[in-house]
């Protein structure tokens, strides 16, 4: 096997251990009224959403990352003594913009799927990253930046709301279907 092979090899399964590990976390959520849908196919793409969460507050959209001993962390970019700037994202110290990025994509294709009235999140859950051992969760661009037993807070903060999680998961399996 070749370099790029084994690269390419090494880099799908940690990115799979990083989707098992949070799809477990979420599928021990139910108590929450957490319904998980894993590895959903985006019709007319090759890309795929790892995770998405329905609840009665709305849906996140779920990427799992692993990296190993990396810290995630924010920086502003542009401004004027700490005034103005754009945040971004930085893991171990490497500038992982993409991530952010591919993360609002999603979000805005699940959003034209369930309308408006429907709150849409999104979320990049790191695996194994170096977190502080005080907050750390972050937030670049309206994306949460978390670790995976972060979840549950992220849905227990966003409260009870009036949407009804069975049939909004239903609709969302049938619009992304399974990969």
């Amino acid at each position: 096997m070749d370099d790029a092979a084994r690269q390419s090899t090494q880099a799908w399964s940690a990115g799979a251990v990083g989707e098992t590990v949070v799809g477990a976390q979420l599928d021990g959520l139910a108590d929450l009224g957490v319904i998980a849908l894993h590895d959903r196919r985006i019709p007319g793409s090759r890309a795929n959403i790892d995770h998405l969460a329905v609840t009665t507050a709305g849906v996140w959209v779920i990427d799992a990352k692993r990296y190993r001993g990396k810290r995630p962390e924010a920086y502003t970019e542009g401004g004027f003594l700490g005034f103005g700037g754009t945040t971004r994202l930085k893991v171990g110290g490497r500038k992982k913009d993409a991530l952010i990025d591919g993360v609002a994509r999603q979000v805005d294709v699940v959003q034209e799927a369930v309308g408006e009235a429907v709150p849409v999140r999104g979320v990049l859950c790191f695996v194994e990253g170096d977190w502080p051992l005080i907050a750390g969760d972050l937030t670049i661009r309206g994306i949460r930046v978390v670790w995976p037993k972060r979840l549950r807070k992220e849905f227990v903060t966003a409260g009870d709301g009036s949407l009804d999680p069975e049939d909004l998961a239903r609709a969302l399996a049938v619009a992304f279907p399974p990969a």
